[in-house]
Parts: structure tokens; sequence; C-alpha cells
């Protein structure tokens, strides 16, 4: 059995002996820096094996939250928990948790076999299980023939997942990712999120990871806690966020949103009657009472047909192939709407009349507006 096997076969009895309900709990956890509420009371559990995503605009608090569970930060209020144990005032050294930094933080001086091994090496672990260790989490990132390198003598993504081996082989039971891709290319980031997300679920690998990039959220997680202003906005799942945001922020934060006005007319409990114009849909209530509402309308979720057809009139004021699917800026009664027709089974001309309506999916009440 080779050592990358070795490696997984330990890693999983690690799993199975250390088996709980929730790998990381906060507790009405609050962090203040003087005046300044960089996070209040935050309540979450992450389940064990789950990519869990902090994703926010700069200055929400995601990085304080992960900081706070890496124990490089201390809580204000509050109790955090990892697995079993409470570690609220446990320093960060005592935590079972491993971080990759956005920087790296690689040491130059040193190879790329010496930087993965560096943790087991100064905790005096034996050198033969340094070796299998350190060679076997190189293998999992798939860079077991670049041992000898150094830091500078590799590309960006490779860095990147030496700090990843780093990380991996002191088998936490929390891996933490402090905006891991901003420093490369958009095309090496999706190679590289895709690579963290399948190495994560190979380990079933409990993971913390913190980016403002919604697109990388919505590729690499379980679920996602949208922050605004040191606080939960949102959690859930992508499709949750994307298909059925709480608020007027998370519409528009997660991906692009249409907000329009409508009227409930009525609800069974279930299913609201809407009526947008001369349309009518019927949407899942979300405890809204009835009257005018706010709506978000994803980009792709409007159809787009001639002037003749019911609906809603507008007139094109741009229109733009890109290969994929045409975009268009279309002027309504309720102000500009932007439109991503993948279809293109007619183009439409700019300064021309057009008539809009809704597709199934993409359209929700915003109960929180």
């Amino acid at each position: 059995m080779n050592s990358v096997a070795v490696i997984l076969k330990h890693w999983h009895f690690k799993k199975i002996m250390e088996k709980t309900n929730q790998a990381v709990v906060f507790q009405e956890v609050s962090k203040s820096f003087g005046q300044v509420n960089a996070v209040r009371e935050l309540n979450f559990n992450i389940e064990p094996g789950q990519l869990i995503t902090l994703l926010g605009p700069s200055g929400c608090g995601k990085t304080t939250t992960l900081r706070l569970i890496a124990g490089l930060e201390m809580v204000t209020k509050g109790r955090i928990f990892i697995g079993e144990k409470e570690v609220t005032h446990v320093s960060a050294s005592e935590r079972d948790v491993s971080m990759v930094f956005q920087s790296y933080a690689l040491f130059p001086h040193m190879n790329v076999f010496q930087n993965v091994s560096y943790g087991l090496t100064i905790s005096r672990l034996p050198k033969v299980e340094v070796k299998e260790k350190a060679e076997a989490a190189l293998g999992l990132v798939g860079l077991a023939d670049y041992g000898k390198r150094l830091p500078s003598e590799l590309s960006g993504g490779q860095q990147q997942r030496v700090a990843v081996a780093r990380a991996l082989v002191l088998e936490p039971e929390v891996l933490l990712f402090d905006e891991p891709l901003s420093n490369l290319d958009a095309k090496l980031r999706r190679r590289v999120r895709q690579e963290i997300r399948e190495l994560q679920q190979k380990l079933e690998l409990t993971t913390v990871y913190v980016t403002h990039d919604q697109e990388e959220a919505l590729a690499v997680s379980d679920q996602i806690i949208v922050m605004n202003e040191a606080v939960i906005a949102q959690q859930g799942t992508p499709e949750d966020l994307y298909e059925s945001p709480e608020s007027l922020f998370v519409a528009d934060f997660i991906g692009d949103a249409n907000i329009i006005i409508g009227r409930m007319t009525e609800h069974d409990g279930d299913l609201a009657a809407i009526k947008i114009g001369e349309l009518s849909l019927n949407l899942p209530h979300k405890g809204v009472n009835p009257g005018e509402i706010k709506l978000a309308v994803r980009p792709h979720a409007v159809n787009v047909h001639a002037e003749k057809h019911p609906g809603i009139p507008g007139k094109v004021l741009k229109s733009v192939y890109l290969g994929s699917h045409q975009e268009y800026t279309i002027e309504t009664d309720q102000g500009e709407w932007f439109v991503l027709d993948t279809e293109m089974n007619e183009i439409h001309e700019e300064n021309t009349e057009v008539s809009l309506d809704f597709k199934t999916r993409g359209v929700s009440i915003i109960p929180h507006s």
C-alpha cells in the first residue's frame, strides 16, 4: 500500500473514531475591537465533512469569524465548540485546526518537502513518520515529485497546493481557508477551486472557506453563510441563496437580480398569487402579507418576446452577443432590467420594442425587503 493510500486509510479511521454531531458550533459569539463590533451574536453549526463558505463584502466580519475558529482572535462574548470540546478560551496552538493563508506563507529558504513537514518536525515526530506523512500529503495534492524544489521555482497554483499539503499533513479536525485563490488569475482559480473541492470531498474533511467571490462560493460549498455588517444575513445551500434570497442584500450580492414591484392578491399558506402588470404568477408564499411586495428576478428567468406577445412591455437599450448567450439591457416601467438569453431563438436588436414574461425558476418573493 503506497503512502497516499496509508494516509487516506488513517484519515478515514480517525474520522470514524472522532465522529460527532457537529464539527464547529458558534453560540451567541461576538467580537469587538474597542468600540467597533467586528461580529455580533453569531449562531451557526457546521456538520462534519461539510465545506462551509463565509461570504460577504470587505469588512462584513467573515475573516474575523475564521480567526475566531482558529484561535487567532478571542471572543468578546459567546462560546465556540470544535467537535465535542469547548475552545472558547483555548489558544490557537491547542486547537485541532490548520489554516491556509491568502499569501500561502511558505518559507522561501526551505524546499517544498521541508515546508510541508515543518509542523511535524517541530512536533518532534520520528523522522520516518515525518517523511511518510509529508510525502503522502504531497501525493494527495499532485506534487509527489516536487519535494526538492524551492517555492520560487513553482507557479502560483503549485504554491497554493504546497500550502494545502502543509495544512493537511497535520490531519486537522477542521481546515480553514482565508481567500485562498485571490492571488491567482481567473482561469487558474477555476482549476484550483475544483482541486480543493475534490480533495475536501475525498478526505471528508470539515472545511471553512472565506471568500468575497460569489461564483467561487457557489462552486465549492455545501452551505454558504452570507455576512453583512457583522451579522449573518442568510445561511443555506448555494441553490437556496440563489433561488430564494431572504433580503434585498442577499438577492443583489449573490449573482445579479432585477428587483421589481408586484402585488400579492391572495395566498393559501404555501403559494401566493402575484400580479406584475398584466402577468400572473404563483410563487412560494414566504409569510408575506397581501399587498405590494418586492421580487428578485434573476437575469436568466426573463423571457424576451416580440412586441405583440402578451407580457410586460419594454424597449431594448443594449443587445450584446457573448457566444453562449445574448445579454440585454431592457427599459421597462420598473426601470432597467438585465436579461440573459441562453436560448437565443430570436435576437432582438437595440431600440426595438419587446414583451417580457418569466420562467418558472429564478423568481422569488423577498420576505425582508
